[in-house]
């Protein structure tokens, strides 16, 4: 590997590291929210929505932009948000710029979510899978680490200025970004829309779409209504939700650690069969779980299951779409986020509706979908590229 693609992947590890800060950011400020601006439920709830909605359209932006001017500026623009919007949150003094800073966090992270995912399938000559989720262990440490961060330095600081802190350092990586070569642009003049609608027609990338709808939306569902199953469920204290919680991530991360060196040696459709019928486990041992040990078990298995999903799907987009990987990219990240938000909110209304005991039955019978789309997938791509 020459030293020009090992800086290029230290400024993608820099980026996702970056989105992870930005994944949790919300919920950590959120009870200071609350407390500061005296706002009800429903308010800090719209609060909380502005950063998956900004997600979503940095998502729809990051594809064209790279395809047509390459990763260097909109990496750097995409970092400056996130830099300021934490200053925003710090310093805010009202609850419009607030919600303002949560949409730009949103908006600069997935950009950076994006467009560090194709920068790294464009720069891998092989093992697109193995090396996107070695990528993806970059946004758990990010993930883990804000938290962490806060807990251990909040009887020293306040959260305001450990954010701002967080802030200022992020400047070094703007720092570094403006030094690194990056791939050129893929597309010379103006942006092909004939190429890119004949794209959104293919089946191939339609059903890979699809099926990162209900992977993204099992990833949501776990991340979002765990403690919550526990609390109501299980009926386990606050500290040991928030432990269940914690070791499904951190099995994640762990997971895709090893499957960066797996992913090189055995064929990714298998490990994905595999990673399913893991999480398939995982949900059938919440469903007769009476006990916290036993869900704490199922819990780690969910987490290791869903490691594979998003590193091998992504991985064949970029095999597949080469000479437009950022725009395929944003395509199906787009579905995938969208999935988030709809079988989220479908959670809800089962909760309200026929109680969280339901809550392995949706991670199920999502899981079930998934395989037979995984299947027609795997139909479809096998005479095209290696899997």
């Amino acid at each position: 590997m020459t030293r020009q693609k090992k800086l290029a992947f230290i400024a993608a590890y820099t980026g996702i590291f970056i989105f992870g800060i930005c994944a949790v950011s919300v919920g950590i400020i959120l009870p200071d929210v609350i407390t500061k601006y005296s706002i009800n439920e429903i308010e800090a709830g719209v609060v909380a929505s502005l950063l998956p909605f900004g997600i979503l359209a940095g998502s729809f932006v990051f594809g064209p932009v790279v395809d047509r001017y390459g990763y260097k500026y909109l990496l750097i623009f995409s970092v400056l948000a996130v830099m300021l919007a934490l200053e925003g949150i710090a310093f805010s003094e009202s609850l419009f710029l607030l919600k303002s800073s949560v949409f730009v966090i949103g908006f600069g992270g997935g950009i950076l979510n994006g467009s560090t995912s194709a920068l790294v399938s464009d720069i891998s000559d092989g093992n697109r899978g193995a090396n996107l989720s070695i990528l993806g262990v970059f946004f758990g440490i990010g993930a883990f680490g804000m938290p962490l961060l806060i807990g251990l330095l909040s009887k020293i600081f306040t959260g305001n200025e450990i954010i701002a802190s967080i802030g200022y350092v992020l400047f070094i990586s703007l720092i570094y970004l403006f030094f690194v070569s990056f791939p050129k642009p893929k597309i010379a003049r103006q942006f092909p829309i004939k190429k890119f609608l004949q794209m959104t027609k293919d089946p191939v990338i339609i059903l890979i779409g699809v099926f990162l709808f209900f992977e993204s939306g099992v990833e949501g569902l776990a991340n979002s209504w765990t403690t919550t199953y526990l609390h109501d469920v299980i009926e386990a204290e606050k500290e040991e939700a928030m432990f269940a919680l914690s070791a499904m991530v951190l099995s994640l991360t762990l997971t895709r650690i090893v499957l960066g060196y797996v992913l090189r040696k055995v064929s990714s459709a298998l490990i994905q069969f595999i990673s399913i019928c893991i999480a398939a486990t995982g949900a059938l041992i919440l469903m007769y779980s009476v006990t916290y040990g036993s869900t704490l078990l199922g819990l780690i298995l969910l987490g290791a299951g869903f490691a594979a999903g998003f590193p091998i799907l992504l991985g064949f987009v970029g095999e597949l779409y080469k000479e437009m990987s950022g725009t395929a990219f944003s395509f199906v990240m787009v579905i995938a986020l969208i999935g988030n938000i709809i079988i989220n909110y479908l959670m809800g209304v089962i909760a309200q509706v026929a109680g969280m005991k339901h809550f392995s039955s949706l991670l199920l019978s999502c899981l079930v979908i998934m395989v037979v789309i995984l299947y027609f997938v795997i139909k479809k791509i096998r005479f095209k590229i290696k899997i």
